[in-house]
């Protein structure tokens, strides 16, 4: 980025010089159109100082201009630099002919040099200014990391620089600070602003055991955090690096115009050469009256030159990856990773869609569904319960008291069921608390020896077999955990992995863009079906039972049939289907193998953001395509009229500073038509957003939210 901010500078100071340049050079000619008599103004006008302004000019500012293009002639491949470097020389060597052999009768036209280079280098100002803006997102993230840590050595805290941190330190992060590297918290608890890596607007809670990444605020509590990835390896530097690569790649389209371009340079050249011809062998006959006061040669030359500088194959090579580069880094700042312009390009294309189930349409971890006690099955669901026979209400309290000491995620499920039902928070004894791997845990709670996990774990620790059985079909192929209090079976609690509120809403969407979508999993066919049943995948397009291999070959068979494929997943299992799709999508902050081999990440985590991707990858594959046709538009507008096609009918005729001009200004179009896709995705979004198409999604089945079924009594 410095290196283009420097770049940016040389071009201002080249730019400064050559408007310097031409303002001399205009009132050189102000001064003759108005009649001024001092001596020291018709110098301005001399033919002598213009030679000079001239020469200056392409030995100063134009001088780099046009030995790239003269550069890229003879390496044979002539760009926009070959066509204006060829016209100024041209407009030169002819002007220069025009002074030293008067007798010819050629004009001079030495202000054209002059004027061309200030218009080229004024378009490629803007252009390189628009390059930097369209970039300045990804140069934000970086600058957003704190430059300084503190580092925890021997108890005390020390200021050290960021980029001397080390994996396995401790650092402290205080309220209101960025945290200066990857980690994972070991002390503290606090929220998180993580919006600037995710794109999430929530906060986030963080407590002992949770990841933290590089640039998120800490909100309102003191965190200890242990470094994972110091400096430059932070996932935010992983973002940067991975969307810099991607703006470094071409689409297929761009290298079709890319070889366009070049083959269009010849092709002016080609014209420019007929130009002067036809001018120079019949122009005398056409209009005898524009030759007669001056040479045929002359007028000849100068079309011919003008030819040259109006054609714009800039404009057509810029229509591709100015468009590219602003969708990739626009995507970044939604929290979508694009690996690539030509992943927007394979993904506006897509007419299948491929689901993993667990932890994309699901949320990926267990969430507590329904409590059962023997109160509940044997009296209707009715709170009463006698005195050896727990409530609903003990029983998840008592659950949540033993498994608040587990980093379990289903010991996490129950802590967060109760406290949705506000049951109060108490604790184990010290010292009682027992855990084992696979089985469960146990501890003394209020003078009750109270067991959770297995049935065989609960029956171990002295319930007795058997005490009931009875069970909702609906809850058969849920997971369970018994609660035993003494020599008492408590309860069962059930869970399931939660359906993301949004999965409904995105495969609607989906199958209204007219695109296919389809279910993979490698759970059983009953717990995938269901699943599909609720975000509305036919049956017949669910696949239960799959193994990671049998992912791959699926996603091989629907490419056979010609379509463009796209395979959403989040976890290593998905790797190889993810890699063999057309395009992969990954979901959650971008870490593990499902990312690594995905052509697109939803940083966010957020499923919804498909949709932003598939909209974001259409808007700017719509904008290239707008690019390409002004290019060529333009193009086959602007060489007719340069050529002299208006000149028998109207009298009209670009000089070559004039087609210089307009050269310029059909790359500053094309480029402000790429920033334009900024506004173009905010307003869909907005419309989307009105529209409530974002808005939450409350499934209505057997199966209701878990907090809201734990608040009723009868449903619990």
């Amino acid at each position: 980025m410095d290196e283009k901010r420097n770049r940016l500078k040389e071009s201002g100071r080249e730019l400064a010089v050559s408007w310097a340049l031409c303002a001399v050079c205009l009132i050189g000619h102000l001064a003759h159109i108005l009649g001024a008599k001092a001596s020291w103004i018709h110098a301005f006008h001399s033919t002598g100082f213009h030679l000079s302004l001239s020469l200056f000019t392409l030995l100063g500012p134009g001088r780099q201009l046009i030995l790239e293009g003269v550069k890229n002639l003879f390496k044979g491949a002539p760009n926009m630099n070959t066509l204006v470097g060829l016209g100024a020389l041209s407009s030169f060597a002819v002007s220069s002919l025009a002074v030293l052999i008067p007798k010819w009768g050629w004009k001079a036209f030495f202000e054209e040099p002059v004027m061309l280079i200030a218009f080229v280098l004024l378009g490629r100002n803007l252009e390189q200014r628009a390059k930097i803006k369209a970039t300045s997102d990804m140069t934000g993230l970086l600058s957003i990391l704190p430059s300084k840590a503190r580092l925890l050595v021997d108890g005390s805290m020390v200021e050290v620089p960021c980029n001397s941190l080390s994996v396995g330190d401790q650092i402290v992060v205080l309220p209101g600070d960025r945290v200066p590297a990857d980690g994972i918290v070991r002390a503290g608890r606090s929220t998180i602003d993580e919006s600037s890596f995710t794109g999430e607007p929530m906060p986030v809670t963080k407590e002992p055991g949770s990841q933290v990444a590089a640039g998120s605020i800490n909100l309102n509590g003191t965190l200890t955090i242990e470094v994972r990835r110091p400096g430059g390896e932070t996932a935010m530097g992983d973002i940067v690096r991975l969307v810099e690569e991607a703006q470094s790649r071409e689409a297929p389209v761009q290298r079709l115009a890319d070889k366009v371009s070049g083959h269009f340079t010849y092709g002016v050249m080609a014209l420019s050469a007929a130009t002067f011809m036809f001018w120079n062998l019949f122009g005398p006959r056409i209009l005898p009256a524009a030759f007669s006061q001056g040479s045929a040669v002359s007028l000849a030359l100068q079309l011919s030159c003008s030819v040259l500088v109006v054609a714009c194959p800039c404009a057509l090579g810029l229509a591709t990856p100015t468009a590219m580069l602003v969708g990739t880094s626009l995507g970044a700042t939604r929290g979508l990773l694009l690996r690539g312009g030509n992943i927007l390009e394979k993904f506006s294309m897509v007419n299948a869609i491929v689901f993993d189930k667990t932890g994309t349409l699901t949320i990926g971890r267990p969430v507590v569904t329904k409590v059962v006690t023997p109160g509940g099955l044997d009296q209707g669901n009715s709170r009463q319960h006698l005195d050896d026979i727990w409530s609903k209400d003990e029983a998840l309290k008592l659950a949540a008291a033993v498994e608040s000491n587990t980093v379990h995620p289903v010991g996490k499920a129950i802590v967060e069921a109760a406290r949705s039902v506000k049951c109060p928070n108490i604790k184990v004894v010290d010292g009682t608390f027992i855990e084992e791997p696979g089985s469960g845990a146990v501890a003394i709670v209020d003078n009750k020896k109270v067991s959770v996990g297995t049935l065989e774990w609960v029956q171990r620790h002295g319930v007795a077999k058997n005490l009931f059985h009875e069970v909702d079909e609906d809850c058969r192929n849920k997971s369970v955990v018994y609660v035993g209090v003494n020599d008492t079976l408590a309860g069962i609690i059930y869970f399931e992995d939660q359906i993301r509120e949004d999965a409904r809403h995105v495969v609607k969407s989906l199958y209204r863009q007219g695109i296919g979508v389809y279910m993979l999993s490698g759970d059983k066919r009953s717990t995938a079906e269901y699943v599909a049943s609720i975000v509305g995948i036919p049956k017949e397009k669910v696949l239960s039972e799959v193994k990671p291999d049998e992912k791959r070959k699926f996603i091989g068979e629907l490419q056979k049939n010609q379509n463009v494929v796209a395979m959403v997943g989040d976890g290593i299992n998905d790797a190889a289907a993810l890699a063999s799709a057309h395009i992969g999508v990954a979901m959650g902050g971008g870490v593990g193998a499902a990312s690594e081999v995905s052509s697109i990440v939803l940083m966010g985590n957020r499923l919804s953001q498909l949709l932003d991707a598939l909209e974001l990858s259409r808007l700017t594959m719509k904008t290239v395509k707008q690019n390409l046709w002004w290019a060529f538009a333009y193009n086959i507008v602007g060489i007719p009229i340069a050529a002299g096609m208006l000149l028998p009918v109207t009298g009209t005729m670009l000089t070559p500073s004039i087609a210089g001009a307009l050269m310029g200004l059909s790359s500053i179009g094309v480029m402000t038509n790429s920033l334009l896709l900024r506004l173009k995705f905010s307003l869909k979004q907005q419309q989307t957003l009105r529209s409530g198409a974002n808005a939450p999604i409350y499934i209505d089945t057997d199966v209701e939210d878990p907090k809201e079924k734990l608040k009723k009594p009868n449903a619990l």
